[in-house]
């Protein structure tokens, strides 16, 4: 067991992971104010003595009585030295001791009472035992040996006292704290030696990894500088033999390449330093691979290779009429580019972004430009993409990284000044990766395109000779900083006429050729054209008008294959119901007589316009309003609107204000599963209940748009092109819009403004005036 003495009452002093063993001489830093008061209160006794011991976890800075472990070492200061706010002291262990009591001094420190705790010494051949097993272990780790100092090696040739060898021992070796506050606890000379001599174990292992890691190493770069010098030595064989390689990636095509062509005089730079580095690597190492791969990405973009323009301006234009009717504007805007190019000599490419309902030619009018300026096409769909790295492209370091969208078009077009499509811009999304809708300010900023920075290529790349098209449906979707970017060209609805021309002279020949026919062996009257636009389409463009077309022609396909005497089919009316049976929509979907409280309005849809049919009814009940259809909340506040307007004014409509009263009014839109929102129904809203408490008939061949407000005024609206082309697909003949929309009436169509009759109105009086009838 161990030797108990008299106990003692010291300063205690503790260490965060230090571990002091007895008979030796240890320097110690302290910091924490609790341990310098403690060092100070030991320096003011006459022997210099303290405790020392150590905390159980290292983290805790104010360790309490159970956080600190009871066996520690006595310890008497021997020099003291401040630095800056810590303290140094070097101490010489006297003894083990074993801590009984922990408290805090009123002076702020810790105070503790313990006694001599030793461990009994051996008999002299257990000692001599002892001494000779720890010498042993020693001599399988030679490295440690040859680094103990001189203290410890006197030590263990002294022949001594097992007990202080295994002590110096255990100070000298690297060990964690827990195994050494071990060695300090045991309870015997043997248990004491088994501790020390399992760290010299672990001493041994960690020795033996590094030497194998070490030997793993050199031999690596042996077999590597082996590798190099048979690939140089094979380098200069060949080329004494006169014998040439056909690998156009090698290093020398690549460098052959590189001097004979104008490249960027960084991009000469960058290709022959990422050679040198290929150079050096082993062969077919992750490293190399991904150089070689990076070089070929260099390789492959444009930076020189150029198209040339078609300056013929009457060619263009030409070619431009000749894939697409109608679209003077986006037509004139490339025509005046290439003026304004030819005679600058420079100019920077613009931005240009179609935007409008779907199926209007945005996407073939992009090809239609390249086609006409003789340059090559590329086209980007950018719908849900949501991480930067798709427009910026992703880090090298990253395993499969690659260039971005625009930098892998450019690959693909081959030229560094194509048309870019970036098709359906609006339709980017952003997420925990980034907002692609940022990236693209820089890519579509004529002023800073000119140095544009792909993660994956890490070179400036200049994209000012590109004509970026972009497409979008919805600009509201396109953030404010990249719209400000983008030079806006509408492309509207079709008329009913342009729909017509358009396939007659586009989708019927194309469709033709796509179902295996000639020209010859079929064709379509015009009122098989304007019979299928009517009873089988409903949309702002022509991609459904295209399927029925194709729909047709399939049939006909059919018919031919089955009959080879059948040598030509027209379709006329009678085969276009044949063909696509019953028809889908109504020539009018407008009512077909006067109704009371029933009045058409117009919106604008994704698609178009369409009419929208807006129903009042009122019952018994207690003055509630109900909303019906689906409407938004802009849309349910016009019809609180309209409503206090009517109840302000009943006596001018000649209504019992007594009907407010005892009646609940409900105002519903049909097609109550499509979501409806937006003021420009007020007027009509309004108009239907004036209708409906006067008991007035509305005339169904009336429309009418426009916002009201509780004065009865009627505030213009957007997209009367969309809604005045549905009322005349409706079989409508008389339009209302608000007189602020007067210029915009000017550009309508002209088939809609010979068409309809069309009314301005700068109060809801004079919509009521126009679109009820009489009394008889």
């Amino acid at each position: 067991m161990a030797d108990k003495a008299q106990k003692l009452t010291l300063p205690l002093l503790v260490t965060r992971s230090k571990v002091i063993f007895p008979n030796n001489s240890q320097v110690i830093a302290a910091g924490r104010s609790f341990s310098v008061k403690a060092i100070e209160a030991a320096r003011n006794q006459t022997d210099s003595l303290l405790f020392v011991s150590c905390q159980k976890n290292a983290d805790d800075e104010t360790p309490t009585e159970e956080q600190i472990h009871k066996i520690g070492s006595l310890c008497r200061i021997i020099s003291y030295t401040v630095r800056g706010t810590e303290v140094r002291i070097r101490v010489e262990v006297v003894e083990r001791i074993k801590l009984e009591t922990i408290s805090e001094d009123p002076e702020g420190f810790i105070i503790a009472t313990g006694s001599i705790y030793r461990i009994p010494e051996p008999d002299y051949i257990t000692n001599s035992s002892i001494i000779k097993a720890v010498q042993t272990a020693l001599e399988d780790v030679p490295q440690i040996v040859a680094e103990m100092p001189k203290s410890v090696a006197n030590a263990i040739a002294s022949n001594d006292s097992a007990i202080n060898v295994c002590f110096a021992v255990a100070e000298f070796l690297q060990g964690s704290k827990d195994d050494k506050q071990a060695i300090l606890e045991s309870l015997s000379v043997e248990e004491l030696m088994q501790r020390v001599i399992l760290l010299i174990s672990g001493e041994k292992q960690k020795d033996e990894i590094e030497r194998n890691i070490q030997n793993a190493v050199r031999e690596s770069s042996e077999k590597s500088q082996k590798e190099y010098f048979l690939r140089e030595k094979l380098k200069a064989i060949k080329k004494e033999l006169g014998e040439t390689t056909d690998d156009k990636n090698s290093p020398e095509s690549i460098l052959e390449k590189l001097e004979a062509n104008p490249y960027p005089d960084y991009i000469k730079k960058k290709v022959k330093n990422e050679l040198k580095k290929y150079d050096m690597m082993p062969q077919g190492s992750l490293e190399s691979a991904l150089i070689q791969s990076y070089v070929d990405v260099l390789m492959s973009i444009p930076w020189f290779e150029k198209t040339e323009d078609n300056d013929d301006l009457k060619n263009v234009e030409k070619i431009l009429d000749e894939d697409h009717y109608g679209l003077e504007i986006p037509k004139k805007r490339i025509v005046e580019y290439l003026a304004v190019k030819k005679l600058t000599g420079n100019l920077k490419s613009p931005i240009l972004c179609f935007y409008g309902p779907p199926g209007t030619g945005k996407t073939s009018l992009g090809k239609s430009i390249a086609r006409a300026l003789g340059r090559k096409f590329f086209k980007a769909s950018l719908g849900g993409i949501s991480d930067e790295a798709e427009i910026r492209g992703h880090r090298r370091t990253y395993v499969g990284s690659m260039p971005g969208r625009i930098i892998q078009g450019m690959r693909k077009a081959g030229v560094t000044n194509p048309v870019f499509l970036l098709d359906e811009i609006d339709k980017l999304a952003s997420s925990y990766k980034g907002d692609p809708a940022s990236a693209m300010l820089e890519v579509l900023d004529p002023e800073q395109n000119t140095q544009f920075n792909d993660n994956f290529v890490e070179e400036p790349y200049d994209l000012s000779d590109v004509l970026f098209i972009c497409t979008a449906n919805y600009l509201e979707n396109i953030p404010g900083p990249l719209r400000d970017r983008l030079e806006l060209i509408e492309l509207n609805s079709y008329t009913e006429i342009e729909k017509v021309h358009i396939t007659k002279d586009h989708l019927i020949n194309k469709q033709i050729a796509l179902n295996g026919l000639k020209p010859e062996q079929v064709n379509f009257t015009d009122d098989a054209i304007t019979y299928i636009i009517r009873h089988y389409t409903r949309e702002a463009g022509v991609r459904d008008l295209e399927r029925k077309i194709a729909s047709c022609l399939r049939k006909v396909a059919v018919a031919i294959v089955k009959d080879p005497s059948i040598e030509h089919i027209e379709i006329n009316e009678e085969k276009v119901r044949e063909y696509l049976l019953m028809p889908i929509f109504e020539d009018s979907k407008k009512e077909a007589k006067p109704q009371i409280g029933v009045v058409t309005g117009l919106a604008y849809t994704q698609f178009g316009g369409d009419i929208l049919p807006i129903e009042v009814n009122y019952f018994k009940g207690k003055g509630a309003l109900v909303l019906t259809g689906k409407l938004g909340d802009v849309m349910k506040e016009s019809a609180a609107i309209a409503l206090d307007y009517v109840k302000a004014n009943a006596d001018k409509y000649h209504i019992d204000s007594e009907i407010f009263v005892g009646n609940d009014i409900h105002i519903h839109v049909p097609e109550g599963a499509v979501p409806k929102d937006g003021p420009s129904a007020g007027v009509a809203i309004t108009t239907a209940l004036i209708s409906c408490l006067s008991h007035t008939p509305v005339n169904p061949d009336v429309a009418m748009t426009g916002e009201v407000t509780l004065r009865g005024n009627a505030l213009p609206i957007g997209g009367l092109r969309e809604k005045s082309l549905a009322a005349l697909r409706s079989g409508i003949k008389a339009i209302i819009v608000p007189k602020d929309n007067k210029k915009d009436i000017e550009e309508l169509p002209k088939e809609v403004r010979e068409s309809l009759t069309i009314k301005t109105m700068e109060t809801v009086d004079d919509a009521v005036e126009f679109a009820l009838l009489k009394k008889k």
